[in-house]
């Protein structure tokens, strides 16, 4: 199928996408493993250094990174041995995350690689860290959206957590996956 005759994507109902986000989700705490290795949590769980060290982090990946948002950049870790990664993403519907997904994909790849383990944060640990934890498994772990959201659907925050964005967080790994088929 040539360029032109390649059907433009149509992301699915929100309650489609929602529906699949909140299937068989369960309380699990502020820091949830999502892959091997892989976390994600929220603001706290990201300024608590000592619960890192505990929990064996070598990574950070602050999806709310700046001093507008959440400021605990390489500075702030510098008195530990995790390595950091930081994205400017407001917690805004309409902030396109995807120029960030292969970057990112490739810091927590090579932690990965290396035995390390990784903490991937936003403001509550719900949109912008699950978003980019989902990029990852598509890019580096060849995972379909539907594939890498069933590892991470059961281990992420409660019902209670979830907010209205979370299908918003979807659409553009939605359009990506799509734009790279």
């Amino acid at each position: 199928m040539s360029p032109e005759e390649e059907p433009e994507y149509q992301t699915p109902p929100t309650c489609d996408l929602l529906g699949l986000l909140l299937k068989n989700r369960r309380p699990t705490g502020a820091v949830n493993e999502v892959w091997p290795n892989l976390y994600i949590g929220d603001a706290a769980t990201a300024q608590h250094k000592s619960l890192l060290v505990n929990l064996g982090i070598t990574h950070v990946v602050n999806a709310a990174d700046g001093p507008q948002h959440i400021d605990t950049g390489p500075l702030f870790y510098k008195d530990t041995n995790i390595q950091y990664h930081g994205v400017e993403a407001p917690d805004c519907k309409d902030f396109d995350l995807s120029p960030f997904f292969a970057e990112t994909a490739d810091f927590i790849h090579g932690a990965l690689t290396r035995k390390g383990k990784v903490l991937v944060h936003c403001a509550r640990g719900i949109s912008r860290s699950a978003t980019l934890a989902l990029a990852f498994l598509m890019i580096k772990e060849r995972l379909t959206l539907v594939e890498a959201d069933c590892f991470t659907t059961s281990c992420q925050n409660d019902e209670n957590k979830i907010s209205k964005r979370e299908d918003e967080g979807l659409q553009p790994l939605g359009k990506w996956y799509w734009r790279c088929m």
